[in-house]
């Protein structure tokens, strides 16, 4: 099976939204090649440190909450 790594980091981008603290903070519970990714798309700060959480770029932050209301937002309806 191939990979698509790209839809992986939007999804891992996306859930970020869910354990977001303190502004830009996130927990950094995610695969570390993920993160790895997100961070040299300049979508994170750099993960590699002692902290639990990770710091959204603006753009990374624009980009999670665009990701999150695509993949996990309910149509409104009756």
């Amino acid at each position: 099976m191939v990979i698509d790594t790209d839809k992986i980091d939007e999804a891992v981008l996306a859930l970020l939204q869910l354990t977001l603290h303190d502004g830009a903070r996130a927990w950094k519970g995610h695969h570390w090649d993920a993160l790895d990714r997100l961070y040299r798309k300049s979508m994170i700060d750099n993960p590699v440190s002692k902290a639990k959480s990770l710091v959204l770029t603006d753009q990374g932050m624009a980009e999670s909450e665009r990701l999150f209301r695509k993949l996990f937002e309910r149509a409104a309806g009756p």
